[in-house]
């Protein structure tokens, strides 16, 4: 009987064991252009800048292509950016439909409804706009609208600070509000003839 088990159960054994040996290998092609390396959902992220944090990112998809020739990260939908100050104040805010950030270049590109908030209570609203932090310049070669209390700048581009506090304003035009003051015209109201 004992022979019997070992000439059946040993050889079911091994053929067990041998199907499990096979190995399938599947050719992948990875180009690092359009697959990212990392991908992140509901983000919300602090970055620093010589160890002080200077800003928070908060976005509902983040993807990194840092293996692409010229590496960035992609934000499809809504992203939130606030710049802090020193003492963690927000300086300013970005908001975009869409937005890149060039990781080598220290370059954003925010795309679609871009609504900036500055320091100076000042609102910019365009379709396009750039934000290099080497150069700590904000630009758009687009229709801008800028607006503070009730006063409205546009213009077709624009240049300024980071900080959103000194602008120069391309093809200008702007919007200023008037009051208009009621007359009273009865006859009580009217001043007498010199």
């Amino acid at each position: 009987m004992t022979t019997l088990l070992q000439t059946v159960v040993v050889p079911l054994f091994f053929l067990a064991s041998c199907h499990f040996d096979r190995k399938e290998f599947v050719n992948i092609v990875f180009d690092p252009e359009i697959h990212y390396t990392m991908k992140a959902i509901d983000v919300s992220k602090l970055v620093s800048d010589s160890g002080v944090v200077k800003y928070r990112a908060e976005a509902q998809e983040w993807f990194v292509f840092d293996k692409a020739n010229e590496p960035y990260w992609y934000f499809p939908e809504k992203v939130h950016i606030e710049k802090f100050d020193t003492l963690f104040r927000i300086e300013a805010s970005f908001d975009a439909d869409t937005a890149y950030y060039y990781t080598r270049q220290k370059l954003w590109k925010f795309i679609g409804n871009v609504d900036v908030r500055s320091v100076a209570d000042e609102r910019f609203e365009t379709s396009l706009m750039y934000w290099d932090q080497d150069t700590e310049k904000v630009y758009s070669d687009q229709f801008i609208r800028i607006t503070k209390n009730d006063f409205v700048n546009t213009g077709i581009g624009f240049e300024s600070n980071q900080t959103l506090t000194s602008y120069k304003i391309f093809n200008s035009g702007a919007i200023i509000p008037v009051r208009e003051e009621t007359r009273d015209t009865t006859e009580a109201g009217k001043t007498p003839p010199p």
